[in-house]
Order: C-alpha cells, then structure tokens, then sequence
C-alpha cells in the first residue's frame, strides 16, 4: 500500500499563487531584519543579505521542510559577535561558519536530529506564543516612528543593553507623525482584508493585504517628502540596503574565508559554539513551523541538520553570517498563503534579484510598514484562541506553555525554552507517576481484596509508587495485580512484586501477579492453591493460555 509523504521531495506548484505571496512577503520583512542582525553582529551589513539569499535558495533546496524559510536570525547574534571578537577577524570568523557546517551535517548523519522528538508540545506553542507576544512588543517603537532596534532580538529585557521600557520611553519622546499615519492605515488594511465582505472581491482575495501596506507606506512617505520635506521618514526609519554604485563595488561586498586559520584552536571552539546554537533554533523552529503547518507534515529532523549544515558552508565561502531556520520568517510566510517549499525559494530569488537590481526602491520602505506586518503576525501567534485551546487541555498542558512564555519574555529565547523544558519534563514523569496503575478495593466478609491494574508502560519511575501501595497493603489480604494489558513492565517493578511476595506470607498477605501476554515472565504467586482458583473459576482474573508459573515464599 502506498504512503503520504510527509515532506516534499520535490518542488510543488500546486499552491503557486499562496507560495508566491508566502514569499513575497517574507522577503519584504527579511530584508532589514538581515540587515540589523548583521549590525548587531559586528559583521558586514551585506553579510547578513548573503546569508539571507543562501538560506532561500541553497537550504530551500536541499531541505525537506515544507514550510521553513531559513536565514540569519536573532539567537545567533550573541554567539556571531562572540566569535568575531575573540577571532579578530571576520574572515577568520566566516572559516569558523564554514566549519560549523561541517559539523552539523556531521550532527546529521549522527542522527543527533532525534532530540527535537523529546519537545513536548505545550512548551513549542508556548514558544510561539511568546514570540507573538514579543513581536507585538516590540514593534511598538517601530510604530511611532522609533527605529533603533532593527534586530529584532527575542529579548526584551537585555543584561547591561537597551531593554524594551527604555525603547518606550524613547519611543513617546521622538515620535515621528508620518510613521504613526502609515501604521495606523497599515493595521486598517489588516484588518479590513479580515472582513468577510471585503473577502468577496477578486483584488482583495488575491493581493496579500502586506504588499499593498508596503506599497502605500511607501507612496505616503513620498508624496510627504514631496509637499512637506522635513516631515518624511528618513535614515533608519527606512530599510538602508548597501547600494553599490557598478560592477565592480558590488563583488567588493562579497569576503573570502581565512583558510590560514585552519590550525587557530579558537576557529574550531567558535565552530562548535555556532554549530550547536544554530541546530538546535533549526530543530525547534522545524517543530514550530511543523506546529503552524495547516496539512501537519513533519520534516525529518536529521535531514534538516545536513541542509543547514549546507547552507552555513555555502554562506561561509560566499561571506555571509551563520543561518538557521527563522520562525518569523516562516510564520509570515505561512500565514500569507505559504503551503510548500517554493515559497522559500521565492523568498531566496527574489532577495537575489532585488539586491542587485532594486536596491534603492527598498530603500523607500517604511520600518512603520513592516512594524505592522510584524505585528500582525505576532498576534496570530499569541491569539487568545491558542490560550483557551491549551487550556481547556488541563494544567499539565497548560503550566508548562505559560512558564515558557513568561521565561521567554524575561530571559531571551534559548533560556527560556530551557525552563519551559524543565517545566514540562516535570510533569510528564508527575503525570506517568500518577498514571502508573489504578487500584480498586473490595471487602469480602473479613478479607481485603486488592486489585491493581498496571498502565501501558510500566518503567522504573512506577516504582516508587508500586512500593508505596504494597507498604499499605494490610495484613491477611489478598492483592491481585494485573499486568495484561502492559505492553512493558521494568525489570525493577518485577523484582519489587517478587520481593513483596517473598515477605507477604510472613503477614499472610496472599499475592497473584499476572505479567503481560506477550511477556516472558511467567506469573508470581505465594498460593498454588489460589492460583488453580484463579484458572479454574476465572475470578479477577482468568488466565487464557497455559504458563509456566514462578511460586514466591516458598
């Protein structure tokens, strides 16, 4: 019989016109974000755009995520100026993002891509969520007109930096009235081609709402600098893409590596530092972006590293920054119509082709109008609805994806995943450990009946649990355990019901234990005689096959 695939193999034109506005719009809001991580990097502000293009185009083909876009992101920017400052020297540091690329896809073939099966849901979404939630935030400043932040970091109170209260505070006192014109007609155009009357129309239905507030932030910014020149946008309340003036100035921005590095111990330390941070935001922004994916494909993990792994090589030898998987980009894209892997390579074209041949027309765009974008796609992320819906799951769903958020908001991204981990490892095993066997009791005349029916998996954590219960267990009792329908039961719990068994007839406490059919631990019992009972008359239990028994106690 033949089976779905869970990831494209191949390129897929059968969403072309969502994949086409996925893409387009990504794009527009990649653009600076490539720019400002570069800056906030100490790198090269083209080398963020490398990266960019490399992430679109070479990871857009050699991964099998449907909807990732891949490209420089915010959690990189500490390891990046960390190595380029310890390194001094930025061709050193690009041998380094090569040699990381190595490593990862060495980490793929290790099939080290298997951890990201150990994210538990509720902490993913409660990434997302705070993601939203910091995207709305942030975008704040950037709405009034105040740009200083372009990075865009998943931080918004960073040690020793320009946290996001001071941002505010700058923000009301240099507000710019034209940025807040284009962003309050920005969210109006949101919000109308939300508006099931709207939808009706062919234009509407078909142009992504974000291309037509690019356009108009940058119309509006014109026709002001036009009849009010001091009151339009300038500097960096606009995109500031390097524009080279021929051929020649345009390869100039391209660098090369340092291979005379090669034998520098801090460019292989660096690698590994840049290596490790970059899978492991791929692997969670695969699970995120696998999470938003409306048919829920799953990308292979392993195969995600080596396409990275490609990507940081490729990005390296051309000069740009490390990249990874971009939750935010793929986000925007998936929220703008994105179903299939030709979005990201879109997203890659046309950073290519519009570096190249239309850097000033990106240079008009308003900051405001991408804030806007940005915006609308954190609150997508950190709707109400996800909140009920985690919710309405019960606490152990639901702690996990509130303390990640909160960690999120008051550490940075990588940290507060950490604690949102921890959060939800503890009450998986609270969860099995509460879960581990139900116990009904029965009084029949002057004898307690006993009876404990063990879970699906029974592993060492149940034990502790199992011996609580047997301590209990009154004298003269008769305690029946059933471990039929366990597909697994611990060596460890075995040992304890035989141990348990070996000590009840000094209490003349009266065991059965019947193990899991497709066990071969024969069943354990202190009475021959009550066991033939239980064979012969089927009371609570009713063997259905002839097993070699083990007697306990004597």
């Amino acid at each position: 019989m033949k089976t779905k695939q869970t990831f494209p193999l191949s390129i897929d034109f059968s969403n072309l016109q969502g994949d086409i506005r996925g893409g387009s719009i990504s794009f527009l809001v990649a653009v600076p974000l490539c720019l400002g991580i570069a800056l906030a990097s100490g790198a090269p502000l083209f080398a963020g755009i490398i990266a960019g293009i490399v992430g679109g185009l070479v990871v857009g083909i050699a991964s099998r995520s449907a909807l990732s876009i891949s490209g420089p992101e915010a959690g990189l920017i500490v390891v990046t100026l960390g190595a380029i400052q310890s390194l001094g020297s930025f061709p050193a540091f690009l041998l380094a993002t090569c040699i990381a690329g190595l490593i990862q896809i060495g980490l793929g073939f290790a099939r080290a891509g298997m951890v990201s099966n150990f994210f538990p849901s509720s902490v993913i979404r409660g990434m997302l969520a705070g993601i939203g939630i910091i995207l709305i935030v942030k975008q704040l400043p950037h709405l009034v007109g105040y740009d200083a932040d372009a990075a865009e970091g998943f931080a918004l109170f960073q040690p020793g930096g320009f946290n996001i209260i001071e941002q505010l505070h700058m923000a009301l006192s240099q507000f710019s009235g034209v940025a807040i014109l284009i962003a309050l007609l920005s969210l109006g155009i949101f919000y109308l081609w939300e508006q099931p009357r709207f939808r009706q129309y062919a234009f509407v239905r078909n142009v992504p709402a974000a291309l037509v507030v690019v356009v108009l932030g940058i119309c509006i910014n014109e026709l002001v600098r036009t009849l009010l020149p001091p009151w339009a946008l300038r500097g960096n309340h606009l995109v500031q893409l390097p524009v080279p003036d021929n051929a020649q100035a345009f390869f100039q921005l391209f660098t090369l590596p340092d291979f005379s590095q090669w034998s520098n111990p801090l460019v292989y330390t660096s690698a590994v530092a840049i290596a490790l941070v970059a899978s492991l935001e791929a692997l969670l922004a695969i699970e995120a972006s696998d999470e938003l994916d409306p048919l829920k494909r799953k990308t292979p993990a392993n195969h995600e590293l080596k396409a990275q792994g490609i990507g940081n090589i490729v990005s390296g030898l051309l000069g740009g920054i490390p990249l990874t998987s971009v939750i935010v980009r793929s986000s925007v894209s998936i929220n703008a119509g994105a179903r299939t892997k030709l979005a990201a390579l879109i997203h890659g074209t046309l950073l290519l082709v519009c570096v190249v041949t239309l850097p000033a027309l990106l240079n008009k765009i308003p900051w405001a109008s991408l804030a806007a974008i940005l915006l609308v796609t954190g609150y997508k992320l950190a709707r109400i609805e996800i909140f009920k819906a985690v919710f309405s799951e019960g606490t152990s769903k639901f702690i996990p994806f509130v303390v990640t958020i909160l960690a999120i908001l008051l550490t940075d991204l990588l940290t507060g995943i950490g604690i949102g981990m921890v959060t939800g490892i503890f009450f998986i095993l609270r969860d099995h450990y509460q879960n581990t066997h139900r116990v009904r009791m029965e009084q029949d005349r002057e004898i307690t009946r006993i009876h404990v029916s063990l879970g699906d998996y029974v592993s060492f954590l149940s034990k502790a649990k199992l011996v609580k219960l047997l301590k209990s267990v009154p004298d003269n009792s008769i305690v029946e355990i059933d471990g039929r329908s366990s597909s697994y039961i611990d060596s460890d719990v075995i040992t304890t019901i035989q141990n348990f068994g070996t000590s009840a007839r000094q209490r003349n406490i009266q065991l059965i234990f019947l193990p899991s059919s497709t066990s071969d631990q024969p069943p354990i019992y202190t009475s021959k005689e009550l066991f033939n009972k239980y064979r012969r008359n089927g009371s609570q239990f009713h063997l259905q096959r002839q097993v070699n028994t083990t007697p306990v106690g004597g």
